[in-house]
């Protein structure tokens, strides 16, 4: 069963985002804001996606605030964590900001909040893993 991280500070969103994750793909799904928590688990090779929120009011790592496109590097900038697929989750929705994100954190796509069209999201992330495979 392929393992996602959710990592969302907003508790309702976590809520929708997991639901969405085991009910329409199946998968089993751990959410944390733990930026530590995050990159052990990215780096350990059982996780192979992340739907990553960009602004994380409440994570640290190594003891110090980190948002999500920094989290981003950091998992894409580690040999034993490069593989792992990173979906931003983010309300910043306006033209070119899925671009820039992207450029900015090294994620592999990007997904707008709220996220309303549930099979479009599952059909996201199934060509992801697919294309990691």
């Amino acid at each position: 069963m392929t393992h996602v991280l959710v990592v969302e500070d907003d508790v309702h969103n976590a809520a929708v985002i997991r639901k969405i994750l085991e009910k329409r793909g199946g998968f089993r799904v751990t959410v944390t804001e733990n930026g530590d928590e995050v990159l052990a688990m990215a780096r350990s090779g059982e996780v192979r996606l992340v739907v990553l929120d960009v602004s994380l009011a409440n994570t640290v790592h190594d003891g110090a605030p980190i948002g999500g496109v920094e989290l981003c590097r950091l998992i894409k900038s580690d040999p034993r964590s490069v593989g792992v697929r990173v979906v931003l989750a983010t309300a910043h929705a306006m033209r070119g900001d899925a671009e820039r994100l992207i450029a900015e954190s090294g994620a592999d796509d990007y997904v707008p909040k709220p996220i309303v069209d549930h099979e479009a999201f599952m059909s996201q992330l199934r060509s992801l893993l697919e294309e990691a495979a």
